[in-house]
Formats: structure tokens, C-alpha cells, sequence
């Protein structure tokens, strides 16, 4: 069956930007989103994304109508999520928002379903996070038989119940890619393998490397579920620049910052340089020239045998044109260098691109 080789996708938080002395204002924000989207087309990019986020210094609370937006402007590159938030989102309604999308694109939507790193969005709508694994868990369940099994009867605690009940507009057959997110734990893993699930690895610090236990373990998973093998993705964080020096101290203006505030948050490490540099050297950062950040893709490709990789590019306070010439040589000079050295090497990995459409077709009898 036809294969295609590794992809790129360019992941947005619709963090609000700079521009010279000046924070944009959220509207700004909204509408740049859309231009970078439509740039990261022009530099053959293969996947936009959108994360969901309900607080200052972020424009992407309306995931939905941001996507549609992109997708009356570009023509060619899929679009995604990073990630839906689907503890807090009804299935129903998220179905009827990407079976528009996807129909309003020509069949370019996509999902990355997760639990929640950040909880805002949990008293926001009035749930409660003691129920956090029963909402995920239930919620994801229903939004699988939507896609795959329509009309659907289904019955839950944590929504009305279903009865032979037809969403309008349709999705196409099998449904749209929906891959399941991953931070950390390894009940998420088996939980991707179980539902036959793309795998994306959120890798935001530490050491890469540290996820292969996780890849290991959701392909046992899938080959003990009796299911195909399906994609690995890795979203990352980083900034491209034409030096590992301009790269360096551009991120570290926005990053240090932003981790001493998750630091409070979370109690993550402080931010030192010291800290820093090592996480530019053998940590999560994908922060350098398009030379050091290729041969880094290459080697987090080698270890948790991804076939396709995610850069956030956005960050709070990053200057617009830091963002934008990111964009250009992650397209024009990361991609394609990363393709020629596995290629060099006889290392490409390969997927097939029908394989997760045809497991839409199985029902939930493996969930």
C-alpha cells in the first residue's frame, strides 16, 4: 500500500506576540494566527494545529472557528488541534464543529485529544476534576462511536444518553485522524493502543529520549489488541534562526519567563542559564540553527520511531518576526534536511496513510 515519509507540523497556542516595543492586542493575535497558517502552506508544511487554552497571554479558546477561518484561507495543508480538550468538551458538539470544519476544508480536518495539562477550562464550564479520568474516558468513548458507528445509541453519567441518534453534517466514511495525546502517563498509552489511536507524545522537558518505554509499550499494546501498527507523533517546543546563538537568546527572552510562572504553578525548576543551555543541548528544546534542529528531529526520529513531528513555534512575547522566520526555515531548510539524512541513511520511516482511516471503520468492540 502507498507509504508517505516522515511529516511536519507547525503547532500554535495562540500565544500573543510582540511586535518591536509593542504586545499585539488579542484581535491582532487572532488574525496573525491565521497569516502564519497560511505561510506555514506556502513553505510546504503539512499540518496546522491549535491548541485550546482559557487564559491571558492566549487566542485559541474558539479552536473551531479559528480552524474554519485557516481553512477559507489555505487550500492544501491539513488542520488540527494541539490539543481538544475533550474532558470539557460535549462529543456532540465537538463532532458537529470538525464535521464542519472537515467539510469546509475538503476533507483536511484532524484531532489530538487530551486530558488537560492546564484545569481552567474545568470550573469554567462547571465540572468537577475529581471526575477528570471518568469525563475523559466516557467523553472519548462517544466521540469514537459518532465517528464510527452512526446512528449511535449510547449511555453514560457524565451526559444525556443516545438513541439511535444521526449527527448532521456527516462526517466522511470512518471518520477524521484523531490521535490521542499523550504527556506522560502510561494508562494514556495503553488507552491510544486500546481505541487503535495515532499516539501523539507531548515532549515539553527533560530528555527526549526517556519516551521510548512509552512507544515500546503502545506498540505491544496495539499487537495485543490484535490491531495494526499506527503513527507516533512528538510535539515540541523551539524557535529556528539563522545561528544556534540568535536562536538561543531569542527564546530564552520569552521562555524564561514563561517557566518561572509555571514554576510557580507547577513547581517546576527554576529557569537558570545553566539549566537552560542544557535543555538546548540534550533536552526538549528543538531552539537553533536549521542545522542543529534537523539533526535533532533526526535523532528523536531514530529513538521513539516517529513519522511525524510537531513544533510549537509561539510563546508568549516572542517577537512576530522571531515567529515568522521560524516558519520559513522549519518549511524551506528543516524539513527537507531532515527527509535527505534519513533518506542518506535508509532510515525514513514509513506509515501507511490509510491505516488510521481504516481502523475508523472497526467499532468500539476494542475500546
Amino acid at each position: 500500500m502507498p507509504t508517505t515519509p516522515i511529516e511536519f507540523g507547525l503547532n500554535s497556542f495562540g500565544d500573543v506576540p510582540t511586535d518591536g516595543s509593542r504586545t499585539l492586542s488579542d484581535a491582532e493575535t487572532v488574525r496573525l494566527v491565521v497569516e502564519e497558517a497560511k505561510k506555514a502552506e506556502a513553505v510546504g508544511l503539512d499540518v496546522f494545529s491549535l491548541g485550546e487554552h482559557y487564559r491571558e497571554g492566549y487566542v485559541d479558546s474558539a479552536t473551531p472557528v479559528l480552524l474554519a477561518g485557516i481553512a477559507t484561507a489555505t487550500e492544501r495543508i491539513r488542520l488540527g488541534t494541539a490539543v481538544t480538550v475533550l474532558s470539557t468538551n460535549d462529543p456532540v458538539r465537538l463532532y458537529n464543529e470538525f464535521s464542519t470544519l472537515d467539510a469546509l476544508s475538503n476533507g483536511r480536518a484532524q484531532l489530538v485529544l487530551g486530558r488537560a495539562s492546564q484545569t481552567q477550562s474545568f470550573p469554567l464550564f462547571g465540572y468537577n476534576l475529581e471526575d477528570y479520568e471518568t469525563l475523559f474516558e466516557e467523553k472519548l468513548d462517544l466521540f469514537m462511536k459518532l465517528q464510527r458507528e452512526m446512528p449511535v445509541t449510547w449511555e453514560g453519567t457524565v451526559r444525556a444518553p443516545l438513541v439511535e441518534q444521526t449527527l448532521h453534517p456527516t462526517m466522511r466514511p470512518g471518520g477524521i485522524p484523531t490521535w490521542i495525546g499523550v504527556g506522560g502517563s502510561p494508562n494514556s498509552v495503553i488507552r491510544a493502543a486500546r481505541y487503535g489511536l495515532p499516539l501523539m507524545l507531548a515532549i515539553i522537558g527533560g530528555e527526549p529520549h526517556r519516551f521510548a518505554g512509552h512507544v515500546d509499550l503502545y506498540h505491544r499494546a496495539l499487537d495485543q489488541f490484535g490491531l495494526p501498527r499506527q503513527p507516533v507523533g512528538q510535539h515540541a517546543l523551539g524557535l529556528i534562526a539563522d545561528t544556534d546563538e540568535e536562536a538561543a537568546e531569542t527564546w530564552w527572552h520569552s521562555w524564561q519567563p514563561l517557566i518561572t510562572m509555571m514554576g510557580r504553578e507547577r513547581g517546576f525548576y527554576p529557569p537558570t542559564r545553566e539549566r537552560y543551555e542544557l535543555e538546548l543541548a540534550t533536552g526538549a528544546l528543538f531552539v537553533g540553527s536549521p542545522e542543529t534542529v534537523a539533526q535533532k528531529i533526526v535523532r528523536m526520529t531514530k529513538e521513539l520511531q516517529i513519522s511525524r513531528f510537531d513544533l510549537k513555534y509561539d510563546i508568549g512575547g516572542l517577537p512576530v518576526d522571531a515567529r515568522a522566520r521560524t516558519i520559513e526555515l522549519f518549511g524551506t531548510k528543516v524539513a527537507p534536511r531532515v527527509r535527505e539524512l534519513l533518506a542518506a541513511e535508509g532510515d525514513e520511516p514509513q506509515h501507511d496513510e490509510h491505516a488510521s482511516h481504516d481502523l475508523y471503520r472497526i467499532g468500539s468492540t476494542h475500546a
